[in-house]
């Protein structure tokens, strides 16, 4: 979906070699990121799971370049000698000079060759550089800020870098630098200023100060026209760093970013309008058996259960098999991913819930990092609890088992009265009174160091959220990122979602949005906004998003109540559903997945051969802007409507092979059949055709 081409692109400084005649398997892509093998947030996800296909299509022409970080290497980087003649003789010429940079294989899908850059070994350049950045370029940066400092060595490392490999091709090089955000964006600024023979592109994931300003609860999306940048970005003491992220987007031959709610931003805040837009895909994994996720869901359904009856030990009165799992996730940016929204709907929710008497209980879980210094005490013994109760049913159940099999093996029916003796009720009645609990589930699992002043704890004081025996609606806030080491909740993200329901991220900022695309590709129905790039790019190609699973709020053209009354309808209604309902939403989320795979995220039916992230920028960059090619023109579709409506037919059978409610087993409904209906109505190929 190619935007109008700003003037800049037609500015190629130190290319004028290049022409219509040069062969692209002479080419070489450089992708530079400050989260290359260092997870800090979205844009590693990005780079991770297109790593494969990328590989694919350049083969050993394509690296990765990023900062050198010890602890991630050890873990993630096998290091080895450069194939590459070329970029041989680049590296040891950095480390005859006074750099370390470092050579290898990420060892994730696809293998990438890594470029690692070690910023801190080159900090006695700090000055001169950040001397030279400012007479070339008039951007001063601040000597306490240390991010805006890590991000100059590594601009100035990555244009030695580029530079130098320019320098050491025995023919004129075919070099492409893609760069992504702020941290890497010097690179391409000084790539420019410097005229390296060298086609940049710069892909902004979101723009520094559009988060600032969301962040400061102001009408955003609605006054972008009306902002004066400079003084926004001074006032926030970020004027160094939008001015880094400014001048990239400006300099860059080719300006991508993820979705059009961000072009717009992009265009009034860092004053370019984007080339294109590439939306950000994952990698797709289906499944031979038609409903193994849906057993994946119900196993990771069953870990989830496990926890929460040790969290709630002593007020578990409620049914696990009628309770629903939502949960948000990601940077705790409390008002900016709409955690606000969620915890004001979650009281609404529950006081619907109270009054109809529903017998639906709701456990939302908010798993989002912040500062803690040990786990909850109350938390830790609610799973040996537990454990303890659990151990003391097992040995009841062995010591009864071995007097069943004794008293059937001499002939007898046994007199159950007999069965559990005296020391049986003994261990049970210990076991009963363990679970005595004078205080209420604790919301936090963890010990908050700033527990008074913390956004959500200080939220849910407010509106009466405590988990009593009363509420309909319980909290959990998981402060911390899941892993499967964790003493309390041994899961991984992934296994996480796939047992929840529901995931809800209602965010007020959120350039494309990570989380719901994850939900989606696993078969999780999820709520998203209007100002998400996620939730734009569902509306543009579904027709009807919520019969498939995709909810989509609207938080441009409502006030921040009105949005709350239709979240608080979306979960109500969640709520309500049935479990073979659910079971069929979820397979209609399901095979929505292709729509998110890379593979299918960019094709052109023009050129005839299949254009996926990379390669669609590669068109733009290398055939439009070097050689005037008129723009890609492209086309979307939009998913119709699913075969049967409402998405949760009256008619239906039991897809999954645990059953937690008693319905009418003589309903039917035929799996196979409904999926091939949707499959006539979503045509299985790239939303570019």
């Amino acid at each position: 979906m190619p935007l109008a081409r700003s003037v800049s692109v037609t500015s190629l400084s130190g290319l004028d070699e290049w022409d219509e005649d040069f062969d692209l398997d002479d080419a070489v892509l450089f992708e530079i990121a400050w989260e290359v093998a260092n997870k800090v947030g979205g844009i590693y996800t990005v780079i991770q799971t297109k790593a494969r296909l990328t590989c694919e299509e350049w083969g050993e022409n394509y690296f990765l370049v990023g900062p050198y970080m010890e602890s991630n290497v050890r873990t993630q980087v096998e290091l080895i000698e450069p194939t590459n003649p070329v970029l041989r003789r680049t590296i040891d010429k950095m480390n005859s000079s006074g750099c370390k940079v470092y050579f290898g294989r990420w060892l994730i899908e696809g293998s990438p060759y890594v470029v690692l850059l070690d910023v801190g070994f080159t900090a006695w350049s700090l000055d001169r550089w950040k001397s030279e950045l400012w007479e070339n370029c008039a951007i001063g940066v601040p000597w306490f800020d240390r991010e805006a400092n890590d991000a100059v060595l590594f601009g100035f490392l990555t244009a030695w870098l580029l530079g130098e490999y320019a320098a050491q091709c025995e023919d004129p090089p075919h070099i492409l630098a893609h760069f992504h955000e702020w941290l890497a964006g010097l690179g391409l600024v000084l790539c420019r200023q410097r005229q390296l023979p060298v086609a940049t592109i710069f892909t902004t994931h979101a723009t520094l100060l559009g988060r600032y300003l969301c962040a400061g609860n102001v009408d955003f999306y609605n006054n972008l026209a009306e902002f004066n940048v400079d003084k926004e970005a001074g006032d926030r003491q970020i004027y160094h760093r939008y001015c880094l992220e400014r001048a990239a987007a400006r300099c860059a031959h080719v300006f991508t970013t993820v979705s059009q709610i961000t072009a717009i931003e992009a265009e009034h805040l860092l004053k370019r309008k984007p080339d294109i837009v590439t939306p950000n895909g994952l990698n797709v994994k289906k499944f031979s058996a038609m409903h193994e996720f849906q057993n994946l869901h119900a196993q990771s359904k069953s870990r989830i259960q496990e926890f929460i009856r040790g969290h709630f030990y002593g007020h578990l009165d409620f049914n696990l098999d009628k309770t629903v799992f939502l949960f948000i996730a990601g940077r705790y940016e409390f008002s900016n991913k709409g955690a606000d929204l969620f915890l004001e709907a979650l009281a609404r929710l529950n006081y619907l819930l109270r009054v109809n008497h529903s017998e639906t209980t709701v456990i939302a879980f908010f798993i989002m990092p912040a500062r803690t210094n040990n786990f909850n005490v109350e938390t830790l013994k609610g799973q040996a609890v537990r454990k303890q109760l659990w151990d003391t049913a097992q040995t009841v159940k062995e010591r009864f088992g071995k007097k069943l099999y004794e008293s059937l093996l001499v002939g007898q029916l046994p007199e159950v009265s007999k069965m559990l003796d005296k020391e049986d009720f003994t261990m049970m009645k210990r076991a009963i009174f363990a679970t005595q609990r004078q205080c209420l589930p604790p919301i936090c699992t963890h010990n908050m160091l700033e527990d008074s002043s913390d956004p959500i704890l200080t939220c849910i004081r407010r509106i009466g959220l405590f988990n009593s025996s009363q509420d309909r609606v319980k909290v959990i806030f998981h402060p911390e990122f899941l892993s499967s080491t964790s003493p309390l909740l041994p899961m991984d993200y992934e296994e996480f979602v796939r047992g929840c329901h529901l995931g809800v991220f209602p965010s007020y900022y959120e350039p494309w949005g990570y989380t719901p695309a994850e939900c989606t590709v696993m078969g999780i129905p999820s709520v998203s906004t209007n100002l998400s790039g996620f939730g734009c790019f569902m509306e543009e190609h579904i027709a009807d998003p919520s019969s498939y699973g995709i909810y989509i709020l609207d938080r441009r053209y409502r006030s921040v109540d009105e949005s709350c009354n239709q979240l608080t309808s979306f979960l109500f209604q969640f709520c309500q559903q049935s479990r073979r309902q659910r079971i069929i939403q979820r397979n209609r989320t399901e095979r929505l997945s292709d729509l998110l795979d890379w593979r299918y995220l960019g094709r052109s039916e023009k050129y005839g051969s299949v254009i996926f992230y990379s390669g669609l920028i590669i068109y733009f960059c290398f055939f439009v802007c070097l050689l005037g090619f008129p723009p890609l023109q492209t086309s979307g579709f939009r998913y119709p409507r699913p075969a049967s409506v409402p998405p949760s037919p009256a008619h239906s059978l039991h897809s999954s092979p645990h059953h937690s409610e008693a319905e009418d087993e003589d309903e039917r409904y035929d799996e196979e059949l409904e999926a091939e209906k949707d499959r006539v109505n979503i045509r299985h190929h790239s939303v570019y055709h």
